[in-house]
């Protein structure tokens, strides 16, 4: 079983999301999915002009979801 990590940049004002985005890559267990996930998230963050996350409280989730692959 392989683990799919799909991040999604939301604020709480409204309380909207963006539509989340399945990134290629694939992890072995969860806890791998985990730790990228984390720092994936604080690295997007840095890109997010600072002033925007504080007006818009802008925050980033991320989801580790096992998938099973097929052979095509």
């Amino acid at each position: 079983m392989k683990f799919l990590i799909t991040l999604i940049i939301c604020s709480a004002v409204g309380n909207k999301c963006a539509p989340g985005v399945d990134l290629p890559q694939r992890f072995d267990n969860m806890y791998d999915c985990l730790q990228y996930g984390y720092a994936e998230s604080s690295r997007r963050l840095a890109l997010i002009n600072k002033e925007d996350v504080n007006k818009y409280y802008m925050h980033i989730k991320f989801y580790c979801t096992p998938i099973t692959e097929t052979w095509q």
